[in-house]
């Protein structure tokens, strides 16, 4: 398993280092979240884990911005935790934020738990699905198109399509979208499926400008096309 470390703390990220280690993590320290979060799609990890500064105003975009990109686990540290500032990091999408001065032997104990519970259906027991010319294979993780090699898709790429796929011709509203793909409440993260819809448009669409698969219904949501 692959953890992604960020603290902007020399002896906090050498403490935090060694806390994944010890959950049986390989740890990439990266030294720009932001940037890291533009190159998730190259290098994905399992979980990630970041200490925010401690002057951080920016806090829950930067978490809305990984959730765009992952669905992998996210521990957020904190400097102050008040109960506003918990909820609203929680609401857009951490799996768990923490204060300092935090215990390091609760955080391990925590870590391992989040995996060992994280277990869903996996990807290889669900059937491969063919609609209008496509094929969704779960097992690769990957989707044929009628000309070409298998596209490979992130896991948040296959969730969304699965999604449609599995409904096709029914248009999903863009908070039930959210709700299946990134399994939390859905209202106020439109731009999120705009995002992601956009990057799939770029891998199977023969022309984006003039989409035959992921149809938009303005106002509602998005459908798969059964033509």
């Amino acid at each position: 398993m692959q953890a992604l470390l960020y603290s902007p703390y020399p002896d906090e990220q050498s403490i935090l280092h060694t806390v994944l280690q010890q959950a049986g993590f390989a740890v990439r320290t990266a030294v720009d979240f932001e940037q890291s979060i533009k190159s998730w799609p190259e290098n994905p990890a399992d979980l990630s884990l970041i200490s925010l500064p401690k002057n951080e105003q920016n806090s829950g975009a930067l978490i809305r911005a990984f959730r765009a990109q992952s669905l992998a686990h996210l521990i957020v540290i904190i400097e102050h935790e008040t109960e506003d500032l918990m909820i609203n990091l929680y609401e857009q999408g951490a799996d768990y934020v923490l204060a300092r001065p935090y215990s390091s032997r609760l955080l391990l104990v925590k870590i391992k738990a989040m995996i060992r519970r994280s277990a869903g259906v996996p990807f290889f027991s669900l059937p491969v699905i063919a609609v209008s010319g496509l094929e969704l294979d779960p097992t690769t993780r990957s989707v044929g198109k009628p000309v070409g090699e298998p596209i490979h898709l992130t896991q948040l790429e296959f969730r969304m399509i699965y999604t449609l796929m599995t409904h096709a011709g029914q248009i999903i509203p863009t908070n039930n979208i959210v709700e299946h793909v990134w399994g939390y409440s859905g209202e106020g993260n439109r731009d999120l499926v705009r995002g992601l819809v956009k990057r799939l448009r770029a891998k199977i669409e023969p022309d984006t400008n003039h989409p035959q698969y992921i149809i938009t219904e303005p106002g509602i949501g998005y459908y798969f096309s059964r033509s």
